[in-house]
């Protein structure tokens, strides 16, 4: 094998590893706005939970952070939860940051 080759594997492994993190960490928000959310609704415990993986599954829905965004601010609209799509928008961001360090931790 090459230099080059090796060089071209490592970057691949490299980009796959960085792939998956982006994956975690983004799975990892999602379930973190899906508990932030559920309180929000005043859940108990066992639906908070069940409310998170519901928000998570809804990611696979469609590339991006829309899919979430909506089905959260769609619920909370429908339970009379007004808050606005900057809040919301701000909330997942912090979230990503949040998750991000949970992640990166777990990691190491």
């Amino acid at each position: 094998m090459t230099t080059f080759e090796e060089r071209e594997k490592g970057f691949e492994a490299q980009f796959k590893h960085g792939q998956e993190l982006q994956f975690r960490i983004q799975n990892r928000r999602n379930k973190l706005l899906g508990q932030w959310a559920a309180d929000l609704l005043g859940l108990p415990a066992p639906e908070a939970e069940a409310y998170a993986r519901e928000v998570v599954a809804s990611d696979f829905e469609s590339p991006g952070d829309a899919d979430v965004h909506d089905k959260v601010h769609d619920d909370l609209h429908r339970r009379g939860i007004d808050l606005s799509d900057h809040r919301l928008r701000r909330k997942m961001d912090q979230l990503m940051l949040v998750a991000r360090e949970q992640v990166m931790t777990e990691t190491r």
